[in-house]
């Protein structure tokens, strides 16, 4: 996120370079900085002629590049910005001479999402030296909701830890997903709001107390009203609660209890920092240790691969996931 402002402060300060190639597996920044590029580079009186959005799967390099080394009709600038670039990742070398001399008059972006290029070719060196490259990198799911915090922070609101949490486990790590879903909440919640779960609920439509969070809080806990409870709620709402999205999750817990258990400092900052997870969740693993042994959580872990199989319908005879879930707990509870 610091690489992004950096970026967007030398172009607000007019520190402008002839080529952005923006690459990797996280789209959303990509977007961003080539959003802000297309919207406040050039006045709306110099976009009409100076102003060119490309798509990768109907251009060719040559073609780019012509456009590329045109000069700006009654303006400065032009800004080319070639858009799902990564449909010329088999020519993309190519840029390589342009690279090496751009125009200093024109800006021209990639959007080259889900890939990258290698570091070792005279392309990517060229662009390098003369431009700018920009790698998006895919956030782990610890790192999201940190995320969602400092995103929150930025425009004056702020989240209970518990909050955060159920929209990663409801969203993943698409951040393009969980920035609409924020942008829910600022629309309809005051400046200066902690976002709790209610707030979730009743504006995103997660349930607060019927989700994967719970559910792993319940099965830590060994609270068998509880989990049952939820997986009877997640078999009414198989759509939303899709069972690979539930044994990843308590698959990820099981493996965190394994290194918890492994720990000889269990204090709350020495486990947070080792299993990367929010302080306020140190104690959920503390009474999960407490109730699984380490032999157990290995057994855990096995039972998990079985389900996993089975809900992807090997040696399962095509049985129900709500089936598969509430086997899967019974097991782990007893």
């Amino acid at each position: 996120m610091n690489d992004v402002t950096h970026i967007v402060n030398d172009i607000k300060n007019g520190a402008l370079k002839p080529i952005y190639f923006l690459m990797g597996e996280e789209p959303y920044y990509i977007d961003k900085i080539s959003e802000y590029i297309e919207k406040n580079v050039l006045d709306e009186s110099e976009k009409g002629f100076n102003q060119v959005v490309m798509y990768g799967r109907d251009v060719s390099i040559d073609e780019i590049v012509s456009s590329a080394k045109r000069y700006p009709m009654m303006a400065d600038r032009q800004v080319i910005i070639v858009k799902e670039a990564q449909d010329l990742s088999r020519t993309i070398d190519k840029i390589e001479s342009y690279a090496s001399n751009p125009q200093p008059t024109t800006v021209l972006v990639f959007n080259y999402k889900y890939k990258k290029l290698d570091k070792r070719k005279k392309a990517y060196k060229a662009i390098a030296k003369n431009g700018l490259i920009y790698e998006s990198k895919k956030l782990y799911e610890n790192q999201v909701a940190d995320w969602i915090r400092k995103v929150l922070g930025g425009k004056k609101y702020n989240i209970e830890p518990k909050a955060s949490q159920m929209l990663v486990e409801f969203l993943g790590t698409d951040l393009s997903k969980i920035s609409n879903e924020l942008d829910k909440l600022i629309s309809v919640l005051p400046a200066e709001t902690i976002i709790n779960p209610s707030h979730i609920e009743e504006n995103i439509g997660i349930s607060k107390d019927f989700n994967n969070f719970e559910l792993r809080k319940a099965v830590g806990q060994k609270d068998v009203v509880k989990a049952n409870r939820i997986i009877n709620y997640f078999a009414q709402n198989p759509k939303n609660n899709p069972l690979v999205m539930t044994i990843s999750l308590l698959n990820s817990f099981f493996t965190q209890m394994l290194m918890y258990h492994g720990l000889k400092d269990k204090s709350k900052g020495s486990v947070a920092k080792t299993l990367g997870v929010n302080p306020y969740f140190v104690d959920d693993y503390a009474t999960a240790g407490r109730n699984y042994p380490m032999r157990k959580v290995s057994q855990i872990i096995g039972l998990l691969r079985d389900a996993d199989v089975k809900s992807k319908g090997v040696g399962a005879n095509a049985m129900p996931q709500s089936d598969i879930l509430k086997e899967l707990l019974f097991k782990i509870l007893h």
